[in-house]
């Protein structure tokens, strides 16, 4: 009986810490708006068209090459979901910066090379999907200088940030600094039409073509990149440049500190 009990716990353990796991990369991908999770076997096709036919302006990664962009960091590819972004860029091309259009690619297709995309934004942005192990392995008192430098202009480690450590297990308190709650608010974002008109309200999709948000009397608005000036509010702004700077030692450094916020 007991050895059966303990078969029995150690297997709601386990759906727990999945659960957990699963959470976290949930919060993590609205945090970094990466839409749905990628469809693996779409992504496996999509990289048999992306390796003969992107990779090399836009290298083996998709992280940039010597003349393409860094596709991981695209904000049209961020706001794709199946290729309906993506997909009439890579069948039209961009023959002003250089790239050939790919006429020949069926919708099925493009829908594939998407979901590559996608899978090398996930696995590179993606630190909520990681296995668990034990991540409290930085050095403390480098953490709290790191802190020191760059987070007490928001936050106050007596302050809103008092006893953290112990409300949060570590690897969701590494989830809460990488990743603030994606219960936030839209970002506000001002639009600023030719005639001096400006237009503020909730952001809805801000890629490298459109600009649309929710006004004031949540009216649906868009308009072209091109013909306007566009002004984001993001709460998180801070937390979104530090993910372009945080080294490894950063992160581990960081947490290790935190921990010890009792």
């Amino acid at each position: 009986m007991f050895a059966r009990l303990q078969k029995l716990f150690l297997v709601l353990l386990t759906a727990a810490s999945l659960a957990a796991q699963n959470a976290r990369a949930t919060r993590t991908r609205e945090f970094l708006g990466l839409g749905p999770a990628p469809d693996p076997a779409a992504a496996e096709r999509g990289e048999k068209l992306y390796t003969p036919n992107c990779a090399f302006c836009h290298g083996a990664k998709a992280n940039g090459g010597d003349t393409g962009p860094d596709l991981i960091r695209s904000a049209l590819v961020l706001h794709d979901e199946k290729g309906e972004l993506i997909g009439p860029v890579v069948h039209k091309g961009r023959p002003d910066r250089g790239m050939p259009a790919f006429a020949s690619f069926a919708q099925a297709q493009l829908a594939d090379l998407a979901a590559f995309l996608h899978m090398k934004i996930e696995l590179a942005a993606n630190r909520g999907l990681y296995k668990e192990v034990n991540i409290v392995t930085g050095n403390a008192q480098a953490g709290a200088s790191y802190f020191n430098e760059h987070c007490t202009t928001c936050h106050s480690a007596s302050g809103d940030l008092a006893h953290v450590g112990a409300k949060f297990e570590p690897p969701d308190l590494q989830t809460q600094f990488l990743y603030p709650t994606s219960a936030a608010p839209a970002p506000k974002v001002t639009v600023t039409l030719p005639s001096g008109e400006t237009i503020a309200g909730r952001l809805k999709r801000l890629d490298d073509f459109n600009v649309s948000l929710y006004d004031s009397d949540n009216a649906y608005r868009s308009w072209p990149r091109s013909e306007v000036k566009v002004d984001v509010e993001d709460p998180f702004a801070s937390h979104r440049k530090l993910l372009d700077q945080y080294s490894d030692a950063d992160v581990h450094n960081l947490l290790a500190y935190l921990v010890t916020l009792k």
